[in-house]
C-alpha cells in the first residue's frame, strides 16, 4: 500500500499580486499592475512512497523540497495535482510549530501533541518519555520564548518523534540540534523505519540521508531530476556540481624545473566527491629542463585541525631518477582517513636545494558519515585478537 501519492503536482508562486484592496489600489497608482511575475516552485512532480519505507529528499536551496513538504502536509494548497497521504501523520518543518512563545515547556507538550493529532491521555502517558528525548527537563516550567532555537528543536522533535505516526515527515530543522542529540534523532527515525512507518527526510547531511533512506529523490528547480536507490542519486547529485579536486593555480617554480598540476581523484578517475572509505590518487605532473641530481618529491598531506597526517618522500619506496622533461607521479592513497577537509603540500626538490615547493597546492574534502570517527587523525581499522585468561 502506498503511504504518500503525489501526482502531477505543480505550485505556482506570484511575486508582485496585489492581495488586498488597499495594495491594488496603490498599484494602480504606481501603475505596476503588470509587473507580477509567476514563479513556479513544484512542476509537474509525481512520485509514491510505499508503507514501511523512507524516502530521501535531496536538491539545492530553491529546488522546492520544502513547498513539496507543505503541499503533502496541507499547509498550502498545489496550484495543480494531487497529493495525498494515508493515515496518521507527524511533521517536523519548521522550529517550534505549534508552540505558544508565553507557554511553558510542559503546557507546549500538549499544545503541540494536540495539534499533531494526539489526544490528551495519549500525551500524558508518553509525557515522561518525550522530556526525557527531549533533555530540557531543567526548563520545562520555563516559557518556550525564553528557549534556544535547539532546545525548541529538541522538545518539538520529541512530540513528533513519540506520536507513532503512519508517516513521519521531517525537514532540515536537524541541523540545529548538537551532535549528540542528532544522533537521537536518527537513531528515533530509523527505529520508526525498522516499525514500518513511512519516513520522509529532507536534509542536506547526505551521509546521514543515505544511511537512513533506501531510495531517493532528487530535485532541481522544482522538477524531478532522478530518482532511485540513494546511493547512486547522492553521487549523482554531489558530482553535479563538483569537479574533482585540482588545476588550482601554483607557482611559477624554479630555474631547472617545476611543478604543472597536482590533482586528487578517485580511484576510477572519474571526476566526483571522493569518499571516506574508498582509496584515492593523488596526482602530481611536473616539468624537468635539465637532470638534476639527488631530485626527489614529497607530498604530505594536512588535516582541518592542522596536523600532518603523512609525509610521503617518492625516494622512499622507488628509486628516483628523472631526466629532462614531463612527468608524472601518483600517491595511491587506501582508505584510513577521517572524513573532513585535507590540503595536499607538494615538494619538489634535492636535500640541498628546492626545486618547487607548495605548501597548499589544493584542497580536498573526504564525505563520509558524519561524525565517524572526524576527530581522528586515521582510521586504521586495526585487528584485535582476544583470547580468555581464566
Amino acid at each position: 500500500m502506498d503511504r504518500v501519492q503525489v501526482d502531477r503536482v505543480s505550485k505556482r508562486y506570484l511575486l508582485g499580486e496585489q492581495r488586498n484592496l488597499r495594495e491594488t489600489l496603490v498599484a494602480a497608482v504606481r501603475r505596476r499592475r503588470d509587473e507580477s511575475r509567476e514563479l513556479w516552485s513544484l512542476r509537474d512532480v509525481s512520485f509514491t512512497v510505499a508503507d514501511g519505507e523512507a524516502v530521501g529528499i535531496v536538491g539545492r536551496n530553491g529546488a522546492g523540497k520544502s513547498t513539496l513538504l507543505k503541499v503533502l502536509m496541507r499547509i498550502t494548497a498545489p496550484t495543480t495535482g494531487e497529493a495525498r497521504t494515508r493515515g496518521r501523520v507527524a511533521a517536523l518543518l519548521e522550529v517550534g510549530t505549534g508552540f505558544h512563545p508565553e507557554l511553558t515547556g510542559r503546557e507546549n507538550v500538549f499544545l503541540n501533541a494536540a495539534v499533531l493529532g494526539m489526544s490528551r491521555a495519549e500525551t500524558a502517558r508518553r509525557f515522561d518519555e518525550i522530556v526525557d528525548f527531549s533533555g530540557v527537563e531543567r526548563f520545562l516550567d520555563t516559557p518556550v520564548k525564553r528557549y534556544s532555537s535547539g532546545m525548541y528543536l529538541r522538545l518539538a522533535f520529541a512530540v513528533a518523534a513519540h506520536l507513532e505516526p503512519d508517516v513521519l515527515v521531517v525537514d532540515e530543522v536537524l541541523a540545529v540540534g548538537d551532535a549528540e542529540f542528532q544522533r537521537k534523532c536518527m537513531n528515533r527515525m530509523s527505529e520508526a523505519e525498522a516499525e514500518g512507518r513511512t519516513v520522509l527526510f529532507v536534509s542536506h547531511d547526505l551521509a546521514a540521508l543515505s544511511k537512513l533512506c533506501s531510495r531517493a529523490i532528487w530535485l532541481e528547480a522544482g522538477r524531478i531530476k532522478d530518482q532511485g536507490p540513494t546511493t547512486p542519486i547522492v553521487r549523482d547529485y554531489l558530482t553535479s556540481g563538483v569537479a574533482s579536486a585540482g588545476g588550482g593555480q601554483l607557482g611559477p617554480g624554479g630555474d631547472v624545473g617545476r611543478l604543472l598540476q597536482v590533482q586528487v581523484v578517485a580511484l576510477d578517475g572519474i571526476a566526483r566527491p571522493l569518499l571516506r572509505d574508498e582509496p584515492f590518487r593523488i596526482v602530481v605532473r611536473f616539468e624537468m629542463d635539465e637532470m638534476l641530481a639527488g631530485l626527489d618529491l614529497a607530498v604530505i598531506l594536512t588535516n582541518q585541525h592542522g596536523v600532518r597526517v603523512f609525509d610521503e618522500v617518492l625516494s622512499h619506496s622507488q628509486e628516483v631518477r628523472f631526466p629532462p622533461g614531463r612527468h608524472e607521479a601518483v600517491l595511491e592513497v587506501p582508505p584510513i582517513l577521517a572524513i573532513g577537509d585535507y590540503t595536499v603540500g607538494v615538494w619538489l626538490g634535492t636535500e640541498h636545494e628546492d626545486v618547487h615547493y607548495e605548501i597548499t597546492a589544493v584542497s580536498f574534502t573526504l564525505h563520509g558519515e558524519e561524525g565517524y570517527h572526524r576527530d581522528r587523525v586515521l582510521v586504521l581499522g586495526l585487528p584485535y585478537r582476544v583470547r580468555r585468561l581464566d
